[in-house]
C-alpha cells in the first residue's frame, strides 16, 4: 500500500491535503494544514462526496466524479476521488492567490497515479 501524499506540497499556493476514506471521513494519510484541521476538513468533505453523489443518482447519471471544486473567497479546494479505488478521495486546500487551478489539477492526477491502496 502506498499513501504518500507529500507532493502536494509542491503545488503553488498549498495549505494543506488529506487522503481520505470516503466511507469513514477517517484519515489515511495528511500533509500540511497549519492552522487547518484536517481532521475536520475529512470527516465534513466525506459529506460533500456523498451528496454530490447522491445528486447524481436522483438526476440519473450515469457517471463519475472527476472532481469536485470548492472555491471561496481565498482559497481553493480541490476534492478528487481515486479511480481505483473511488471510495477514497484526495482533499488539497490552496490559497486562491498563490493557486494555479489547471497545474494544481494536473499534480493531483500525477499524485493520484502515484497511489496504491
Amino acid at each position: 500500500m502506498r499513501t504518500d501524499i507529500s507532493g502536494t506540497s509542491t503545488i503553488a499556493g498549498f495549505i494543506g491535503a488529506a487522503l481520505v476514506d470516503g466511507e469513514s471521513g477517517l484519515l489515511l494519510a495528511s500533509e500540511g494544514g497549519g492552522r487547518m484541521d484536517l481532521e475536520a476538513a475529512a470527516a465534513v468533505n466525506t459529506q460533500v462526496v456523498k451528496a454530490e453523489r447522491q445528486a447524481m443518482e436522483a438526476l440519473g447519471l450515469d457517471d463519475s466524479i472527476d472532481d469536485i471544486l470548492i472555491t471561496l473567497g481565498k482559497q481553493l479546494h480541490l476534492i478528487r476521488p481515486l479511480e481505483q479505488a473511488p471510495e477514497t478521495f484526495l482533499y488539497v486546500a490552496l490559497d486562491k492567490k498563490g493557486a494555479n487551478l489547471g497545474m494544481a489539477r494536473l499534480r493531483v492526477r500525477q499524485i493520484e497515479a502515484s497511489l496504491s491502496l
